[in-house]
Parts: structure tokens; sequence; C-alpha cells
């Protein structure tokens, strides 16, 4: 953790090294084509020192201005003593960066041989830029400003994606605790009935639901999980449907292999096919049949769920109840307005539900081979 911070220091400051240099560079050019017009005999090299022993000095005198800029800021509440403090500050700086300017052409001239009073090189440099450092510093203080004004922003902005990331998840969690009791009164509702009717074959419900229960509570904590697990939970809960139906229940799923690895919501599937069996199924004699499809198309995910039953009466919407009202809310809290969740009538009788959600794989892809279409 220390190496990571001493190298996110040393990036900061090689980043700002390169900044002051880029100036100093562009600020060379300018004083040489200067030179040049104006008939003055001067190197590129001599012009490239001169601008750059001038933006290093901007560049060390900045770390005190960027200091009092954050210390004293214009946005807080004695902002008139800031900005008194930063007009001192700033004449302050001008005169320092004309003393250590003339000290270093002092030191320069005594290398190359012709040493130059200091007194000399002081008075034309505070002609010259007193009110140019002046200039400077406020640039600096306004840009310091700037930068720790869009940080600012751009934290809250984070702050605000996690509490709304946070907020989505505990509506998901509240909504999957809501239908987790929906769907346990409902199969307790059925053992009961079936208590009475035929002992074994409840007592036989009341081992797979522990089983089921039991699969529930180890992937509640997950908002999405893969095809192949939804489905093999759904298998789980349709064990207890058939032990109730018998012979008057058939499921066929016809699964594409490459949708099995996509994800989607966590138990989405089990209150869509409790729906199909309650309206579907469960009012009439004849033996009925919930088939379920998944495909990838386009870049999204289609799940069906098929009945046999009479399907809507004139084409209307159905009324939703807890199950398929939850599972809306669901798609929308996961993927905004970027699902399709529909009721249609099937040609011939019965009833499709249809989900349509963005196609995206699970992380860790596990080997073997798909599952083939298979009829139960």
């Amino acid at each position: 953790m220390a190496w990571i911070f001493v190298r996110h220091r040393l990036l900061r400051a090689a980043i700002a090294l390169l900044f002051w240099t880029l100036i100093g560079l562009a600020f060379a050019g300018r004083l040489y084509l200067s030179s040049f017009k104006l008939g003055i005999s001067m190197s590129w090299g001599q012009a490239v020192s001169s601008s750059l022993v001038d933006w290093y000095v901007f560049a060390l005198l900045s770390l005190p201005i960027v200091y009092l800029a954050r210390r004293f800021r214009f946005d807080s509440p004695g902002w008139g003593s800031s900005v008194a403090i930063h007009l001192i500050a700033s004449g302050v700086f001008s005169i320092i960066y004309i003393l250590v300017r003339a000290l270093i052409g002092q030191l320069q001239s005594r290398v190359v041989g012709t040493p130059v009073p200091f007194s000399e090189l002081f008075s034309p440099l505070l002609f010259k830029s007193f009110l140019w450092n002046l200039l400077i510093y406020w640039v600096i203080v306004s840009v310091t400003h700037a930068f720790d004004y869009y940080r600012q922003v751009r934290e809250r902005e984070i702050r605000a994606v996690e509490l709304e990331k946070r907020l989505a998840e505990a509506r998901l969690q509240a909504l999957q605790m809501q239908l987790n009791p929906h769907f346990l009164f409902n199969t307790l509702h059925a053992i009961s009935a079936l208590m009475h009717k035929d002992v074994e074959a409840a007592d036989r419900m009341i081992a797979r639901l522990s089983e089921l229960l039991r699969y529930a509570l180890e992937s509640t904590e997950a908002q999405e999980v893969s095809l192949r697990q939804e489905l093999d939970f759904l298998r789980r809960y349709l064990e207890i449907e058939e032990t109730r139906f018998g012979n008057r229940l058939r499921v066929e799923m016809d699964i594409a292999p490459d949708s099995l690895e996509a994800q989607v919501p966590n138990l989405i599937l089990q209150p869509i096919v409790e729906n199909a069996i309650r309206h579907g199924i469960e009012p009439h004699g004849k033996p009925g049949v919930i088939r379920i499809k998944a495909r990838c198309e386009n870049g999204s995910l289609r799940v069906e769920v098929h009945d046999n039953g009479n399907g809507l009466p004139g084409g209307s919407l159905p009324r939703e109840g807890v199950g398929l009202s939850n599972t809306r809310s669901r798609l929308n809290q996961l993927y905004g307005g970027r699902f399709q969740f529909d009721f249609n009538n099937v040609p011939g009788g019965g009833l499709m539900v249809g989900m349509i959600i963005p196609l995206r794989r699970s992380s860790e892809l596990t080997e073997g081979t798909p599952a083939s279409p298979a009829t139960r």
C-alpha cells in the first residue's frame, strides 16, 4: 500500500514537471522568434535554458501557492479574508520570484565568466515581471480551485451512483424477500390440500420443499445467476408441482445451449411458471403442458413460458399478482428500460409470457456438455 501511494505521488510529480516543461518550451519558442525578428543574437539552446529556468522557478513556488489556495478558499464564509490574504501573498510571491531569478541569473553569469552585480539583475526584473508574476499567481490559484471543484463534483457523482446502487440492491432484496414467503405460502397450501388425498405424495412434497428452500437460501445474496442455475432451481420447484398434479402436468424445455451461461435475475422464472400453472393448468381437468424456451438473439436473452390454457379473454392484459408484479419490478430495478416483459395469447390456445433482457455472460464459464432440449 505504501509503495502504491509513493508511486502515485511520483506519477503526479512527473506529470506536473512535464506540464511546466511544456510551458517553458512554448515560451522558449516565443522568445527565440522574438529575438530573431528584433535582430538579437540568441541560440535555441539559450532560449530554452532561459525559459525553462523561469518556469521551473514558477513550478517550485507554485507548491506554497496551491497550499494557500486550498487553505484560504473563496467559497468559504470568510472569503473576504481569503481575498486579502491572497492579495498580500501574490505580492510576496512576485518579489520572491524576482529575488530567486536574480540570484540564479547572478550564478549563471559567474559560471560563464562574466559576473553581473545582483542589483543590475534585480531592478530590470522588478520592472518587467512584477505584474506578470501577479498574473501567474492568480492563474495558479484559479486552476487549483477549478481542479478542486472538478474533483468534488466527481466525488459527489461517485457517491450518488454508489447510493443509487445500494438503494437498488435494497429494493431488489426487499422484492426477493417478499417473493419467497409468497412462494412458500402457495406451496404449503398445496401440501395441505394434498395431505387429505395422498399422504405419501404430501410427504414427498415436504422433502422436496425442504431441498428447494435450502437451495434458495444458499443463493439468496445473488441478484443474478446463470440460466443454468435458474433452471436447476426451477426443476426442483416443478418436481413439487408434478407430485401435486401427477399426469396432468407435463413440462417441456427447449433451451439453446449458448444461453445456459447467460445471466438472469435470481428466482425470476418460478413466479412466471407458477402463474402459468395456477391460471393455465389448475382450473382445467385436461392435461396441461408448460413449455419453457430460451434463446440468445441480437445481444439479448429471450425467455418464454407457454401454457395450453385458455389464454387471456379478448387479449386483455392480466391482473398481475404478487409474483408477476415483483418480477416486473425486479426487471426494472436491474435493467431500467432495457427489458421487455409481455403477455400474448398463443395460436391454438394458451398464454405466452415473454421476457427479453440484456445478454450478459457468466464471468466464470463452467466446463461440460450443455444440456440439450428435454421433455419431462
